[in-house]
């Protein structure tokens, strides 16, 4: 059961429980006080995104494609021929992964297809290996891969 809304997370553990749950194929039920949600709360339970990605129809479950200290990749193929990707920074410091390889090839994904920050509902545009992010403690980055156009 999600502990989202419990009173127990942050908003980055939040998203990073809700995540790691969207990547693994997870059933989503959640396990908190409805009545009392915050829209900090409301909006990591309601984002449609995560929500496609946890409940695709391809139904395969994320395989852990990178693990060194905190920082864990995982890789899920999507049923559009797209790939959902999560960077988890499961430590208790900030990591500014500069010159950090995304390795997009073991991903199933390529150099240069366009990336889609889910959490934040933006586009980035062609993304690449060495692409720059900083991850705060417990937080991750979830990214829709995809070889066609930006989305709209």
């Amino acid at each position: 059961m999600l502990e989202v809304g419990n009173g127990k997370l942050t908003s980055d553990e939040s998203r990073t429980h809700m995540g790691l749950w969207a990547m693994l194929a997870a059933p989503l039920l959640a396990g908190n006080n409805l009545s009392q949600l915050s829209p900090d709360v409301l909006a990591v339970l309601t984002n449609r995104e995560i929500i496609a990605i946890d409940q695709d129809p391809l139904g395969r479950q994320a395989e852990r494609i990178y693990a060194k200290g905190p920082i864990e990749i995982w890789s899920r193929p999507l049923a559009d021929g797209s790939v959902a990707l999560a960077i988890f920074n499961f430590g208790e410091d900030e990591s500014f992964l500069r010159g950090f390889s995304l390795h997009l090839a073991a991903a199933g994904a390529a150099n240069g297809w366009n990336a889609r920050d889910v959490w934040a509902g933006k586009d980035l545009g062609p993304i690449h290996d060495n692409y720059k992010f900083t991850l705060k403690r417990r937080a991750s980055l979830i990214l829709t891969l995809s070889r066609g156009q930006a989305h709209d």
